[in-house]
């Protein structure tokens, strides 16, 4: 008969050395034990070498005085702990319940900082939530309408029995959607580039007058469709990263052809680029608007901007012109040359790229 061994017990009953360990290890971790013992050993250690070296030989009534010391020196150590880490476990509880902003008479200098930290970190985080909401909608909307306006297309191209003329309609109106899709991604992608603050540039001297022609040579086409004029005037150099500088008069002289009633102006100065145009203007203030993914819909002369691509372009341009150490600005301004209160003379939208690098 086969001799049974009995069974073993189960490895989860035997005491883990890091088990015995893990309460004096924890209750040490504490800042106030920390300070509890700090404070008592300070109190403790010289109260104990006096009595040591006043008494030759320790009696009981020296070892009992070294004990009640001993214990006020704990006891004192505690309730001064205590109150010099008040303010921090206060501050402890208020950033679990997620409300530390409102400041206390006796919070240090140290607990201050900590709450203004806390109170900006907070407000980075969500302004990063609201752009994370932004730009998934902009996935969700903004990218899925032209791939549906596509894939219908393709479709009829392919399922569908249409006559010469009607397919080179349905393939002029697929390269549409695909270049508007392009342009979107293209956009979101310059976004992403320009919202690190490393942004780097390749800087030379440029003529910014050629540059403006350049880009002016580019859209004109856009322009003669819309039945507007775009003229380009005055002369002046840089410091600039040409490519970005293009992609930024770019940006806002697509902008202004959007929007203009009549014409657009690109001048060029010694110190700065200005681009104006006689539209309605901003009906929102540009910090607000000129963010990377703003989670707000804008309405602008009319036109319904969805959350998430309403000011990516004004970024990419502030960013750009951040980037070259220069800033931009936006104003209306009445235009030169005629009386500002004349009924065909309203002010003009200007949005100024100024450049400090400009050379002499």
């Amino acid at each position: 008969m086969a001799r049974m061994t009995p069974p073993a017990a189960p490895h989860a009953a035997l005491p883990a050395p890091c088990e015995r360990s893990a309460f004096p290890r924890q209750t040490f971790e504490t800042l106030r034990t920390q300070f509890t013992l700090v404070i008592s050993l300070l109190a403790f250690l010289p109260n104990l070498v006096l009595t040591l070296a006043s008494a030759g030989n320790l009696s009981w009534s020296g070892a009992a005085w070294i004990l009640l010391v001993g214990l006020l020196s704990a006891v004192i150590g505690y309730v001064l702990s205590g109150a010099l880490l008040r303010p921090l476990h206060r501050l402890e509880l208020e950033v679990g319940e997620g409300d530390f902003a409102q400041f206390h008479t006796d919070d240090p200098r140290e607990i201050r900082s900590l709450r203004r930290a806390f109170g900006s970190l907070m407000t980075r985080l969500g302004t990063e939530q609201t752009r994370r909401n932004a730009f998934m909608a902009t996935l969700v909307h903004d990218l899925k309408t032209p791939l549906i306006a596509a894939g219908h297309l393709t479709r009829a191209l392919t399922e569908l029995p249409l006559p010469d003329h009607e397919k080179r309609a349905v393939g002029e109106q697929l390269q549409t959607e695909t270049e508007r899709l392009l342009a979107l991604v293209q956009q979101m992608a310059d976004a992403h580039r320009f919202e690190r603050d490393d942004v780097q540039l390749h800087l030379a001297p440029a003529d910014l007058r050629e540059v403006a022609e350049q880009v002016a040579r580019r859209l004109r086409p856009q322009a003669e469709a819309l039945g507007l004029t775009l003229h380009v005037d005055g002369a002046g150099q840089a410091e600039v990263d040409r490519a970005a500088l293009e992609r930024a008069l770019g940006n806002l002289t697509e902008n202004a052809l959007r929007y203009a009633r009549h014409e657009v102006r690109l001048t060029v100065a010694p110190r700065h680029v200005c681009v104006q145009d006689d539209g309605p203007g901003l009906n929102v203030p540009l910090n607000e608007l000129a963010q990377p993914f703003n989670a707000q819909p804008v309405v602008i002369a009319g036109q319904q901007y969805t959350a998430g691509t309403a000011g990516l372009g004004l970024f990419i341009v502030r960013r750009i012109a951040e980037a070259h150490g220069g800033t931009l600005r936006y104003g209306r301004e009445p235009p030169q040359g005629g009386p500002p209160a004349a009924p065909d003379a309203s002010p003009l939208t200007t949005f100024t790229l100024v450049l400090p690098e400009v050379l002499p």
